[in-house]
C-alpha cells in the first residue's frame, strides 16, 4: 500500500517537519512493515509558461520542428521569454504549458540544459505528461487547459500539479486488510503518535448518505461457500448528467500515480480514489446500459462473460456474479463486465459499493488468474459499515468534479452480522505477554482501536470494530493491547530450553547421514519435488509398470504435475544444469521426502471443516488417512572423475564403486550394515546394479544409470547413482548394538578360489561359504572375479579372502583348511561350485 503524505495529512495531523522516514518509523511501531519511498523524482525550475508564437521548420530528416517563443515569467526581464525547440505539434499560441528550464531534472534522471539543436539554442524544454511522471501519454506536450488548470505564467508547476508529494509504501499482511486504505493507515498513525484522527467516512455530507429507493437488488446465492452468503452488503446510488469528458484534476492524478494506480478517466479515477481513501472497492456502471435491476448469484457451469480486459472467461459454478436482465455483467469483487462499461458517452452512473465473502472472491480471482485491487481488499476483509459512506463519497466527487446531479434512486441491502463481544479475562494480557499491563491501560488501548467495552466480573467484554475482522478471540485482544501500548515494553529475553529436549533420534541420524556424505565430498542440493508421470514410472519402481503417484490440482508447471516417488529425477536435472555450466566432475546428494501413495487416485479431497470450526475426531482421522506416506530418502549422483588427473596420478573415473561407497557411508552413519547383492532396475545399467539390503529387507539400489537414460538426460555415459530409503534404514537401525568379542589368539588367513556358473551372484556364493565355514570364520571378502583363459565359457572364478580365529586357542592350519573346505562344500551343493586348480 502506497500512502501519499499530503493525503494522509488530511485525516491525521502530521507535525511540521515530519519526513517520510518519520512516518515509516511511526507505523513500524504499531506493527506495520515499511517497504519503500516513492516520489516524482524531479526538481525545478519547472514553471508554467505561455506559448507566444512559433515557426515551423521542416528538417532534412523529414521531421518538422517548432521554434517557439515561450513566456516563463511576468515582466520585461531579458530571460522572461525563452526560445525553445519542440517536436510536438499539438499546441497553439496562447496555450499554457509546463516548461522545464535549464537546471531542472526530470525522472530518469534527465537533466535539462540549454543546448544547440536544429540550428537553435533551446533554452529549456516543453514537457509532456510522461516526461513529468504523471502518466503514459507522450503523443504531445501537456496543455494545462486540457486538465482544467489555468495558472499565472511563472507559477511553480511542481506544486501546482502535486508533483512535490511523496508516498510511503507499506507491506500489508493478510490479517491487516484495513490498512489497504488511507483511512486505515491514518488511524494507525494516530495510534502510534497520538495525533488526532479524522475519519473520512464521517465527513461525507448527509446529502450523499441519505435514504435511497427505487433500484432493485436481489441477493440469490443458492450455493454459498461454507454456508456464507456471497454478499452481505450491497449499496447502489445513481448520479445523473455527468460529463465524462472533463479531465481528472492534477492533484487526483498525482495522488493516484503515487499510490501506484494509472489515471484512466475522471469517473474511473474517482472510483479508484475512493477505494484507496476508504478501503471500499467501488464499481461504476453505465446506468443506460443496464437491463432492469441487479441480481447477485452463482454462475451456471459453462456460462461466459467478457470482462473489462476484453477477455472472454468461462465461469465456474463457485464464481459469484453480478447480473442484470441480460445476464452476467461482472465477476463480483474481481472485475466488471464489458457490456456495462463506463465510456466516453456515459451520462448516468450507477455506483456499486458492496461487501463480498472473502473466500468466494479469493477463489474466483485465483481460478481466473485475475488479481485486482478490489479482490486484494475483499480477500482480506472490508468494513461492512463503510459501503454507504463510500458510495456517497463517489457521488460527491462526481457532482463536484464531473458536474453530475445526485439522484435518490438506489438501494441499501445489508445482512452483515453484528460482531459478538469477546471476554478478556482479568490478568490475561499480563499472563500472555509477560509484561504488567494495568486494567485501565488495557481498556484505553482497546477503546483506541475502536472496540466497544463493557465491564464484567470476569474481565472486559470487548466488541471489536467492524473494520477489524482479524480480532476473533482474547489472544487477539491481548496482542492489540501490546501493540498499542508499545512492543518496546516487552523485554528481549531468550527462553531457557527445558532439559532433556533436543533433536529426535530420526533427526540426529538424518543429519549424521548428511554429514557423512559431506565428509565424503558430496555437495547437498535441494531439487523441486514436481516431476512427470514418466519420471515417476521410470525411477519409482524396479520394473516397468505404472507407479501410484499424487497429481497436484494446481501445479506450478503443467508439464510436471506429479509429486516425486524418487529423488533421482531431481538429482539428474541438477547434474545436467551444472554440467551445462562447465562442472564436469560432480558429486551431489539430497535428503528429502518422497511421496508413496498406496493407491491410485487423488489425495486431499476430503471435506475440510470451515476455517472457524473445530474439526471432529472423525474429521481428523479422515484427514490423517488422506495424507500419503512420505518417507525420507537419500540419493547420491556422481559424474566425471572421482580422482582428478594430477602429477603422478591418472584420473579415476566414477563408477559403481563410488555409488556403493556412498551407500556404505550412509549405512555407517545410521548404524546399520548393508548387504550387497546383484540387482536389477529399469533405470540402471544391466549388470552394474546392486540391490541393498539390511537383515534381508530391501532398502535401496546403487549402481550406474542406464546409458540410454544418461544420454537422454545429456549426461556422460557413466553416471554413478544410489538411492536408499533413509526412513527404513533408521527404523532397522533402532536396536541395541552388541559389541563383538575381541580375539586374543592369532588369526589364520587363507584364500578360496572356486569356479561357479557366470549367472550365479557372488553375494550368494559368499553367503554359502560363510554358512559352511561355521563359527571359526571371522571375516570373508570377495577379492577377485575372473573370467578368461583357464576358465570355461559361461563360468567365472571367484576368489575370497578368509580370516579364521578361535576364542580359546590358536588354530592350526589344518583346522582352518577344514573350515574353508566346509564352506566350499556348501557352495558346491547349492551352485555346483568346484575348487579352482
Amino acid at each position: 500500500m502506497r500512502v501519499p503524505l499530503s493525503w494522509l495529512g488530511e485525516y491525521v495531523d502530521l507535525a511540521p517537519g515530519t519526513t517520510p522516514e518519520d512516518v515509516h518509523a511511526a507505523l513500524v511501531r504499531v506493527g506495520l512493515e515499511e517497504e519503500d519511498l516513492h516520489g516524482f523524482e524531479l526538481t525545478g525550475p519547472i514553471v508554467v509558461g505561455e506559448v507566444l508564437e512559433f515557426v515551423e521548420e521542416p528538417q532534412s530528416n523529414g521531421k518538422t520542428i517548432r521554434w517557439c517563443q515561450v513566456r516563463v515569467a511576468e515582466g520585461d526581464a531579458e530571460d522572461a521569454v525563452r526560445g525553445i525547440v519542440c517536436g510536438a505539434g499539438n499546441f497553439f499560441p496562447g496555450d499554457k504549458v509546463v516548461v522545464t528550464l535549464p537546471g531542472a531534472v526530470l525522472p530518469g534522471p534527465f537533466p535539462i540544459a540549454a543546448r544547440k539543436t536544429y540550428g537553435h539554442v533551446s533554452d529549456g524544454m516543453i514537457a509532456s505528461s510522461r516526461e513529468l511522471g504523471l502518466g503514459d501519454d507522450h503523443d504531445g506536450i501537456l496543455r494545462l487547459s486540457t486538465i482544467g488548470v489555468d495558472a499565472p505564467v511563472g507559477t511553480d508547476a511542481i506544486a501546482l500539479l502535486g508533483l512535490d508529494d511523496t508516498a510511503v509504501e507499506l507491506n500489508v499482511t493478510p490479517d491487516r486488510g484495513y490498512a489497504f486504505s488511507i483511512r486505515g493507515v491514518a488511524r494507525e498513525y494516530s495510534h502510534a503518535t497520538g495525533a488526532p484522527f479524522r475519519d473520512p467516512a464521517s465527513s461525507v455530507p448527509d446529502a450523499f448518505t441519505g435514504a435511497l429507493e427505487g433500484f432493485s437488488v436481489t441477493i440469490d446465492d443458492q450455493t454459498p461457500i461454507r454456508g456464507r452468503v456471497g454478499s452481505s452488503v450491497f449499496v447502489t446510488r445513481v448520479v445523473r448528467d455527468v460529463d465524462p469528458t472533463r479531465p481528472t484534476p492534477p492533484w487526483m492524478v498525482a495522488r493516484l500515480k503515487l499510490a501506484g494506480i494509472r489515471s484512466i478517466s475522471l469517473i474511473v479515477d474517482i472510483t479508484n480514489y475512493v477505494m484507496l481513501e476508504l478501503g471500499q472497492p467501488i464499481h461504476g456502471y453505465d446506468l443506460d446500459k443496464l437491463t432492469g435491476g441487479i441480481t447477485v448469484r452463482r454462475a451456471v457451469h459453462g456460462e461466459t462473460i467478457v470482462t473489462l480486459d476484453e477477455q472472454e472467461r468461462t465461469l465456474h459454478g463457485e464464481d459469484l456474479l453480478i447480473t442484470d436482465g441480460s445476464g452476467p455483467i461482472g465477476l463480483a469483487g474481481v472485475m466488471g463486465g464489458q457490456t456495462t462499461e463506463i465510456g466516453a458517452d456515459t451520462r448516468n452512473v450507477l455506483i456499486e459499493a458492496a461487501n463480498f465473502d472473502s473466500v468466494s472472491i479469493a477463489r474466483t480471482a485465483r481460478r481466473h488468474k485475475l488479481p485486482s485491487e478490489a479482490s486484494k481488499r475483499f480477500e482480506r476483509g472490508v468494513d461492512p459499515q463503510v459501503a454507504v459512506a463510500a458510495a456517497g463519497r463517489v457521488a460527491q466527487l462526481l457532482v463536484d468534479l464531473a458536474g453530475g446531479t445526485p439522484d435518490r434512486v438506489g438501494s441499501v441491502y445489508t445482512a452483515a452480522p453484528d460482531r459478538e463481544p469477546i471476554l478478556l479475562p482479568n490478568g490475561y494480557v499480563t499472563g500472555l505477554v509477560g509484561v504488567e499491563f494495568g486494567a485501565e491501560e488495557s481498556r484505553s488501548a482497546l477503546a483506541e482501536v475502536g472496540g466497544v467495552i463493557e465491564e464484567s466480573a470476569e474481565g472486559l467484554l470487548v466488541t471489536p470494530p467492524t473494520w477489524r475482522p482479524d480480532i476473533t478471540d482474547k489472544s487477539d485482544l491481548a496482542e492489540e493491547v501490546a501493540r498499542i501500548l508499545g512492543y518496546d515494553r516487552i523485554p528481549s529475553v531468550l527462553p531457557v530450553a527445558p532439559p532433556g529436549r533436543g533433536l529426535t533420534r530420526s533427526q540426529r541420524l538424518r543429519r549424521g547421514a548428511a554429514d557423512a556424505l559431506a565428509y565424503a565430498g558430496a555437495t547437498e542440493v535441494l531439487s523441486y519435488p514436481f516431476v512427470t508421470a514418466e519420471a515417476n514410472n521410470r525411477y519409482g519402481a524396479a520394473d516397468a509398470r505404472e507407479v501410484p503417484a499424487i497429481k497436484l490440482a494446481n501445479p506450478l508447471d503443467a508439464r510436471s504435475p506429479f509429486l516425486r516417488t524418487s529423488l533421482l529425477p531431481g538429482l539428474i536435472e541438477v547434474a545436467h544444469r551444472n554440467l551445462s555450466r562447465g562442472l564436469t566432475d560432480l558429486l551431489i546428494s539430497e535428503i528429502g521426502l518422497v511421496f508413496r501413495p498406496s493407491r491410485h487416485g487423488a489425495y486431499g479431497q476430503e471435506d475440510l471443516p470451515a476455517g472457524a470450526a473445530l474439526p471432529s475426531a472423525a474429521q481428523l482421522s479422515e484427514l490423517h488417512d488422506g495424507i500419503p506416506p512420505q518417507p525420507h530418502h537419500v540419493a547420491v549422483l556422481a559424474i566425471g572423475n572421482s580422482t582428478p588427473k594430477q602429477p603422478g596420478q591418472v584420473a579415476v573415473a566414477v563408477g559403481i564403486a563410488d555409488a556403493l561407497d556412498a551407500a556404505h557411508a550412509i549405512a555407517r552413519a545410521v548404524g546399520v550394515e548393508i548387504e550387497v547383492r546383484q540387482g536389477s532396475h529399469q533405470a540402471f545399467h544391466p549388470g552394474r546394479t546392486a540391490e541393498l539390503l539390511v537383515d534381508g529387507q530391501h532398502v535401496g539400489y546403487a549402481g550406474e544409470l542406464h546409458p540410454a537414460i544418461a544420454e537422454e538426460a545429456h549426461l556422460p555415459r557413466v553416471v554413478a547413482v544410489a538411492e536408499l530409503d533413509l526412513a527404513r534404514l533408521i527404523e532397522l537401525g533402532d536396536r541395541p548394538i552388541e559389541a563383538g568379542t575381541i580375539g586374543t589368539f592369532p588369526a589364520a588367513t587363507q584364500d578360496l578360489s572356486i569356479v561357479v556358473p557366470a549367472d550365479v551372484a557372488a553375494a550368494d556364493v559368499l553367503a554359502a561359504v560363510r554358512e559352511g565355514a561355521g563359527e571359526l570364520l571371522e571375516h570373508i571378502q570377495l577379492v577377485d572375479d575372473y573370467r578368461g583363459q583357464g576358465v570355461a565359457d559361461g563360468e567365472k572364478s571367484l576368489t575370497f579372502a578368509l580370516r579364521f580365529r578361535a576364542s580359546d586357542r590358536t588354530l592350526t592350519a589344518a583346522e582352518a583348511s577344514d573350515a574353508k573346505l566346509a564352506g566350499a562344500a556348501v557352495a558346491a551343493e547349492r551352485f555346483g561350485a568346484v575348487l579352482r586348480d
